[in-house]
């Protein structure tokens, strides 16, 4: 008789988290009428809810939304990035972080990937990295708890090129659900369309998607040759000497996981030696990138990149960039920063977070990271200011000058595309592009 009532019991608290869920909805979302659900969980629940239940509806609940959001589009989707190595490029700056938690437009660069790909339900990301995983992971620690998503290394013992870290992260990327991956270059920030591209690889019913971005000079780049109504990829054709074409790969991947069987474990090029091989196929298709791209690894991309990205931000989130009587063009600052009177600021600035500006500053077309001090009547222009540094009185910094970390530029000095490494004091004039030790 007592097992009779549990399943009673059972019974009754499960038709109720059905109904709250299905007629109620959950945070104002719906999910139509419930009885056929009802009857058809009636077979399923028992098992998976005979703990849930003795606890009442809302634990219930909890199981059966999860499912129930699964069975609406709410697929999970894992992704890679691909962090590298020691980020010389950038340097002095990667002297201190590791080249994605360098800030770009006052949040890590990577940040920017993770949160876009969280937005279209990503639940995990993989990061490939050969350097400084502890660091990376310790940093990243309370991001993971914010944004709800997990966070992984798969580390190199040796440089894998850029497809040997999917042949090492394979068992991280493929479980039993079957759903193509993202794959994205850490270096790249761009308005990161994932949705349309997820939407783009199941309508071509392909291997393998990338997007691709149009240039200007494409005798620069490695040229995707591909068929404009289709988005097919016929060939790539590296630097070419005569014009076959405008698209250069933008370093964002959507692939099938069987693209994985293609892969082995040893230094290897996605582009040169995976992605040919799918073309020949006919497997692989292009995705013309909407908005601005730019990989942002080197000094003067970074700055380019800057411009693009708050161009991008005053057309979609305009109320995020700082306005005022100072402020000209697409400027943000952090809550926390402080800015004296008579100064004007931008445009393409970002200034971070723990940032006192002085009076008469004038500041366009730089990044100011935390906790910088320039003080009165500076000029900071097309350059990079690490953390925790000062610029002096009446000093004069441009021409992709890069501070590193905690360097103090002297009053009344120029630095004309110094690049000066960590813990530095400089005291005289820096005339022309040169790097102080």
């Amino acid at each position: 008789m007592k097992a009779n009532q549990g399943l009673i019991v059972k019974s009754v608290l499960i038709e109720d988290a059905l109904r709250s869920i299905f007629l109620e909805g959950d945070g104002g979302e719906g999910f139509g009428d419930c009885s056929s659900w009802i009857h058809s969980f009636y077979l399923w629940i028992p098992t998976r809810l005979v703990d849930s239940v003795r606890v009442g509806v809302d634990s219930a609940r909890f199981f059966i939304l999860a499912d129930l959001k699964e069975s609406k589009g709410h697929i999970k989707m894992k992704a890679l990035i691909l962090v590298g190595g020691f980020g010389t490029r950038l340097r002095p700056l990667t002297l201190s972080f590791p080249k994605p938690l360098v800030d770009f437009a006052n949040k890590p660069m990577i940040l920017h990937q993770i949160e876009a790909l969280k937005a279209i339900g990503v639940t995990e990301v993989v990061l490939a990295i050969n350097y400084q995983p502890e660091v990376m992971l310790n940093f990243l620690k309370d991001f993971e708890t914010k944004l709800g998503i997990k966070i992984t290394c798969s580390q190199e013992t040796e440089p894998l090129g850029t497809a040997g870290p999917l042949a090492l992260a394979r068992d991280k990327l493929i479980d039993n659900s079957g759903e193509p991956f993202f794959v994205l270059n850490s270096d790249v920030i761009s308005e990161y369309p994932l949705k349309e591209m997820i939407e783009f690889h199941k309508g071509h019913g392909g291997e393998a998607s990338i997007m691709v971005t149009k240039v200007d000079e494409p005798s620069k780049y490695g040229v995707v040759v591909m068929e404009d109504s289709t988005g097919q990829v016929d060939k790539f054709v590296e630097k070419p000497k005569l014009f076959v074409g405008n698209k250069i790969n933008a370093g964002i991947y959507l692939l099938n996981p069987s693209v994985l069987n293609r892969i082995e474990l040893r230094p290897t090029s996605i582009e040169k030696e995976v992605f040919p091989k799918i073309a020949a196929e006919k497997k692989l298709f292009a995705m013309v990138l909407p908005g601005f791209w730019m990989d942002i690894g080197q000094p003067r991309d970074y700055i380019s990149g800057l411009r693009l990205y708050l161009d991008s931000l005053r057309k979609k989130s305009s109320s995020k960039l700082a306005s005022g009587s100072q402020i000209v063009g697409n400027v943000i600052v952090d809550e926390t920063a402080k800015i004296g009177e008579g100064c004007l600021i931008g445009p393409d600035v970002a200034i971070g977070p723990g940032c006192i500006i002085e009076q008469g500053v004038r500041l366009k077309s730089c990044t100011i990271m935390r906790g910088v001090r320039v003080k009165k009547h500076a000029c900071v222009s097309s350059s990079i200011i690490g953390w925790h540094s000062t610029v002096g009185q009446w000093s004069r910094v441009d021409n992709m000058t890069i501070l590193g970390e905690d360097v103090h530029v002297c009053d009344e000095i120029y630095s004309n595309g110094g690049v000066v490494l960590p813990h530095k004091e400089i005291k005289s004039n820096i005339l022309k592009p040169e790097i102080v030790m």
